[in-house]
């Protein structure tokens, strides 16, 4: 129980816990060069973990306040940490969801720990690495292997839309949801959009770009 109460062992176990759990989650963002990574997840969990920590040592000392009332706090102010590392890309790309997912997830880990409710924290860590890094390959391995893509699309003004949507279905590809990016077209006068591309038959994604590339007037293609 002594770990359970705010004592000097339970302070400097929670914090180092708290710094080593909170390292790991940021490990693997670090090494992928995210926006928010090795520090910040510390510091996002340390720093949650130091609230708890305040209010129990309150409700404890002084006999008044709610226990849990700062740590309601956390999970709604870290949503603001999380929105920061948000980015919609010139390309109409969403960035930065599973790093403010993270995030939020950290502190949860922080007041888990802050509180002293060890296994919790020590269970919701791991988890939260097992998501981050192995089920991070399975969705990569799903969207390689999906018959859908998003693609950017460059166009030459010499060629009309509809003849370039007609060519490409004609190469039992499924081509929608085509939008005109204005302010992504290039300097050589080319007009870029951006638009879904479907295979109509089992391929992987470079055999699909490679067919639409074969179109005529396409100057440039990107898988997004």
């Amino acid at each position: 129980m002594e770990l359970r109460e705010v004592t000097y062992l339970a302070v400097a176990v929670r914090i180092v816990a708290a710094v080593i759990i909170g390292g790991l989650l940021g490990l693997e963002r670090g090494m992928k060069n995210r926006p928010a990574g090795l520090r910040t997840y510390m510091l996002v969990c340390v720093g949650a973990c130091l609230i708890m920590l305040t209010n129990q040592y309150i409700y404890q000392v002084f006999g008044t306040g709610d226990p849990v009332r700062m740590g309601a706090q956390v999970v709604s102010g870290i949503g603001f940490l999380g929105a920061g590392t948000i980015v919609v890309t010139r390309r109409n790309q969403i960035k930065g969801l599973t790093t403010a997912a993270g995030l939020w997830t950290a502190a949860g880990v922080g007041l888990a720990l802050g509180i002293g409710f060890y296994e919790a924290a020590l269970a919701g860590g791991f988890a939260m690495f097992f998501v981050i890094t192995v089920l991070q390959r399975m969705d990569n391995n799903m969207h390689r292997k999906s018959r859908q893509m998003e693609v950017y699309i460059e166009l030459s003004n010499t060629v009309a839309l509809g003849d370039f949507l007609r060519a490409v279905r004609e190469k039992e590809l499924e081509i929608y949801n085509v939008q005109r990016e204005q302010e992504s077209d290039s300097d050589a006068g080319n007009r870029a959009y951006i638009a879904t591309v479907k295979s109509k038959k089992r391929s992987n994604h470079l055999e699909v770009l490679e067919q639409v590339q074969s179109v005529p007037g396409v100057a440039y293609l990107e898988e997004l």
